[in-house]
Parts: structure tokens; sequence; C-alpha cells
């Protein structure tokens, strides 16, 4: 997800093998994927730019199971898991995740029995630790972690925009699941990569405290200085941001105290500006029956929020329906609502778009 393409629209494999190489020479060993990624692309990308040019036990390989996209039932939902080892040829996981549960969907997983599926897969080596990734509130995340006590690490979206987002509850998340002395994987540090260009009044407070420091580099150290955190995922595009990410993690330093002071200032400042919080993950157009790009409209409208953009978001907008659903054409099914990971109100973020761009 998120890897590099071609202009073909096929992954770029000869720079994520060049990627992996500068990843694993810098000391670093996890990879994280998923069944569903890029339709299956990204599963077979780690087989052939990790899996197959690398010892087995040199990295640490994670991947995902999705009760909810991709699976009608259980038999197709424990497949996946199958399917994964087939694609990756890893022979074992080293992590497994329960993929995105949310209000919506979590107790599909009781429904399919795929807890005691993967301590199952656990007891026969083929999963080293198992346990979720997890887009809801922390009464529902409390209630998982009551219910599966066993489960050995959760995966929540941290990062220093959304610690008091009450869409997000980021920062109650953590707690919770530090409450039940659950270790913790990071994703979205950088929030589907608007952390590594953020709006003018953040960017003047971090290169205020420090100019040569990235703005990514903010957001992931950010995220990685909290307690009991295993590894901070970032989903990095191409070679120039691995090297970036690199340079600051190979020899990883916390926040100091200057430095958690400038980042409260960036929150404060971020508080004020009222964009749509798409991570562009495309969960919710798997499903549109209108074919409508909702991140690339929702990226448009934020070019006018965020930086006053008025006609390259207009510009953008064009862009964004020339092969599918306009904003207008929204018939509130809910589905994408249902799907989204940061508990975007969509249908009414889509009106707002189509008042904005179509009037």
């Amino acid at each position: 997800m998120r890897l590099p393409k071609l202009p073909s629209g096929r992954m770029d494999m000869e720079q994520v093998k060049q990627m992996v190489d500068l990843f694993m020479e810098a000391g670093l060993t996890y990879f994280d994927t998923a069944y569903v990624y890029d339709s299956g692309d990204s599963e077979r990308a780690a087989k052939e730019a990790l899996v197959d040019r690398y010892p087995r036990e040199s990295f640490t390989l994670a991947t995902k199971l999705c009760a909810w996209m991709g699976a009608h039932n259980e038999k197709t939902a424990k497949q996946q898991f199958y399917t994964s080892l087939e694609r990756t040829g890893a022979g074992y996981f080293d992590y497994y995740l329960l993929h995105a549960l949310q209000a919506g969907n979590y107790k599909t997983y009781d429904k399919y029995h795929l807890w005691d599926f993967v301590k199952e897969q656990k007891a026969k080596g083929l999963i080293k630790h198992w346990g979720f990734s997890f887009h809801a509130t922390p009464d529902i995340l409390d209630e998982i972690l009551t219910a599966h006590p066993d489960a050995e690490f959760v995966q929540l979206q941290l990062n220093y925009a959304d610690w008091e987002n009450p869409d997000v509850t980021a920062r109650e998340n953590y707690e919770v699941a530090r409450k039940h002395g659950k270790s913790i994987i990071v994703m979205e540090p950088v929030k589907g990569g608007a952390l590594a260009n953020p709006p003018t009044a953040v960017q003047e407070i971090l290169k205020g405290a420090d100019k040569d420091a990235s703005y990514a580099s903010w957001a992931i150290r950010y995220a990685a200085s909290l307690e009991g955190i295993i590894t901070v995922l970032s989903g990095m595009s191409n070679i120039p941001q691995m090297q970036d990410n690199l340079s600051y993690m190979k020899e990883f330093k916390p926040l100091d105290a200057g430095e958690q002071a400038a980042v409260r200032k960036a929150q404060e400042a971020m508080n004020g500006i009222r964009s749509i919080p798409c991570t562009a993950c495309h969960y919710c157009t798997a499903g549109c029956p209108k074919k409508i790009a909702i991140p690339e409209i929702f990226a448009a409208r934020n070019k006018q929020l965020v930086w006053g953009q008025l006609e390259e978001g207009r510009r953008d907008y064009s862009q964004a329906v020339a092969d599918g659903g306009r904003a207008s054409d929204c018939i509130a099914c809910g589905q994408c609502e249902r799907a989204c990971p940061q508990q975007i109100d969509v249908i009414s973020r889509l009106k707002e778009c189509a008042g904005n761009f179509e009037s």
C-alpha cells in the first residue's frame, strides 16, 4: 500500500527492491502488508523484494486478515490466511493481525471464529505473534481487549494531529491499550502523508524549532517517543522518503522537552484548520455504486481549506471526476461511512464538495 508505481500503474519493483535494501542495511526489519492491499500485489511484492532475497530469519513480516472486505463468509475469511502464505512464500508470519476493527464490523470477527483461528495458527507455528488493528472508540477497544485478553498487541492510528481528535480518539485509544498492558504498533503517524506537508502555520512552528528537520520526521519521532511502542509504520512511496526516514530512525532519539513543546504548538495550530481528515486508504471506494473518487475529491477540497488554493482545488476536482462520479452523484447509501477508518461524515462532506465545486 502506497508502494511506488510506474506510469503504467504497475508496481515499480526495482525501486521497491532498492527501498528494501536500504531499510535492511540500516538494521531495520519490520515489513507490513495486508491481504487487501493493492488487490494482493502488496503481498506479492513482499515475496519478490524481500522473502526471495533475504534469509527468512533476518526480517519480520506482518500481514492481516480482513473479515469485512474480500470475505463473504467464515470459509473465505479464513482462506485469506492461506492465500497470504502462498502470495508471500514466507512460511510463517511474525505478526498477524485481524484487520481494521471498527464499530460496524468488529463482531464479524467473533461470528467467523477468527480469534480462535489465529490462535490455532500460532499453535501450529504459522504465526509468531497475533493482534489486531483498530479504528473505533475507546469503549469498543476496552470491550475487545476485555473479551480477548490474550491479544499480544494492538495497531493504532497515532499522530500528533489526531491526538485529541474526537473522531479518531487517538490519545484515549492509546491509554486503553496501555491500561490493558498491550504493546502498540503505530499506523498513520504522518496521517496519510498530510503531516509531511502540513499547513503553513505548522510549518513555521516546526522550522522555527529545527530548520533542518523534515516535517515527516517530527510526526514519526512523535509517535515513536510514546511508551510501549513496538514499531512505527511509515508508508514510504519512494527512495527519497526512505532515505529521509532512515536519517532519523536508524539511530532513533525521542523528542526532547523543547521538541515536545514545539509539537504542542503545532497541535494547537492544526486544531484551527477544518480540513477533511482523509488518509486516502480508498476503503470507501471499493463498494461505491456511483464510482466516486472520494479521496481525490477530498484532497481537492483540502487544497482550498488548508492552503487557500481555490483554483488548484477546482482543477484537481475536475480531474478527480473525469472518469467517475461527481460529488453530487452520491446517493447516501452509507457504505463509505461504514468502511471509513477515520470516521469521516463522508456524505455531508461530499455535499460540501458538490456545493463548492459544482455551483
